[in-house]
């Protein structure tokens, strides 16, 4: 049996573990998971890595209508 390697962690795992390691305080940690969540929701699930500048554009102008 060959060893397996364990999956990638998902990307808010990823920033979760981020924030901690830089010793943010638990809620900040739920607002910057929170407004990650929001922008993939807002752009229909696509990763954030396949997105750029138009895309964010495009977030902060529906938050500012």
């Amino acid at each position: 049996m060959g060893a397996s390697t364990p999956p990638p962690k998902r990307l808010l795992d990823q920033v979760r573990d981020a924030i901690r390691l830089k010793h943010y305080f638990y809620r900040m940690e739920q607002i910057y998971v929170q407004w990650i969540r929001r922008y993939i929701l807002f752009h229909n699930k696509r990763h954030p890595n396949q997105m750029g500048v138009p895309e964010i554009e495009a977030f902060l102008a529906h938050l500012a209508v």
